[in-house]
């Protein structure tokens, strides 16, 4: 039996999608009120027997921070997918991303080890990858510094660490850790917000770039590790370099809107960091642009995949292929 949790979410929905495919028993977690809607949308991009796919999926109610009904949910389970997470940059979140991003996979890695777990597979961040002080192009093994991480990635390194605690106390794991996940459904919320930038047709745009890779590599690795017998390591998932001027040209030009013509200047988010923590003040909403993402917004990052293309033979699809797909999917969804 197979355990997906975060089952709601683009990689746990695709991940899911990917694990319908084939004959094993497959479980999933859901919170009371998650939409499973939302997963069959996900399946009906791919395929027209969507519906019989998903009721392939044992859902089972739980939460990863309600240990007894992790415990039930965990019952006759031998692998465990590990993608649920919370994702938020606003410091006022600290507290509720650390509830469930570290202590909610310490729970994960404890019961996976009372189980007897055969393998877990934890979908973490680029954002906990460190930086080369000489260089632009970081691996897995450049040092971490938490001076100016946001809080998203100071909860998913402490959460990294659960993994290699239950590692040493007789874990098989492995972390996968991709970069920015482009991938159709999720409009609204995480990578998905950015075609709704796009469709609004800002004049600006961002400085600088990240990774990026499709969901369905993501979901491709995260399988591919599952079976393979490696164990105590870490992967940095990305197909290409980008900058998010080239990433929102081409999203615009398929939307055939004008696309930002005007790069944002370093005083330009400065500025806006401290306006926004002005907005978020005086109205108690979320924090859109903190101080660490501004600064991170300033650097150029490029991070090497050549570890996850060596051990995996992998050949990753283009990321404009990628965005195309997603923009037609967009397209349809919002006209």
């Amino acid at each position: 039996m197979i355990l997906v949790t975060g089952g709601t979410g683009l990689v746990g929905s695709h991940l899911l999608f990917e694990l319908t495919k084939t004959n094993a028993s497959i479980r999933a977690i859901h919170r009371e009120g998650s939409d499973l809607k939302q997963v069959e949308k996900i399946f009906s991009y791919y395929t027209k027997n969507f519906k019989e796919q998903f009721q392939k999926i044992e859902w089972v109610l739980a939460d990863i921070n309600d240990v007894p009904a992790l415990e039930i949910a965990f019952d006759t389970v031998t692998h465990v997918y590990h993608c649920a997470a919370l994702i938020s940059f606003d410091p006022k979140d600290y507290d509720r991303l650390y509830k469930i991003n570290c202590e909610g996979t310490a729970n994960i890695v404890n019961i996976s080890i009372a189980s007897n777990i055969k393998k877990l597979v934890y979908v973490s961040s680029i954002a906990t990858i460190g930086q080369e002080i000489n260089s632009n192009i970081a691996n897995e093994s450049s040092d971490w510094n938490a001076k100016d991480a946001n809080v998203y990635a100071l909860t998913k390194y402490d959460a990294e660490m659960e993994v290699w605690r239950g590692s040493q106390e007789g874990l098989t794991a492995l972390i996968l850790n991709p970069g920015i996940i482009l991938g159709p459904g999720y409009w609204h919320s995480g990578s998905g917000a950015v075609f709704q930038t796009a469709a609004k047709n800002y004049a600006y745009y961002p400085p600088s770039g990240t990774g990026f890779i499709s969901v369905i590599n993501v979901v491709k690795l995260l399988v591919l590790g599952m079976n393979s017998e490696l164990h105590k390591e870490r992967f940095i998932a990305i197909a290409e370099n980008k900058t998010y001027r080239e990433v929102l040209h081409q999203i615009s030009n398929s939307l055939g809107v004008k696309p930002p013509h005007k790069e944002l200047k370093n005083w330009h988010l400065s500025l806006l960091w401290r306006l926004d923590w002005l907005a978020s003040f005086f109205s108690n909403k979320e924090r859109k642009l903190t101080k660490n993402s501004a600064k991170s917004l300033q650097e150029q990052k490029q991070y090497d995949n050549q570890k996850i293309k060596t051990a995996f033979s992998y050949t990753f699809e283009p990321i404009d292929k990628v965005l195309d797909f997603c923009t037609e999917q967009f397209k349809k969804e919002t006209s």
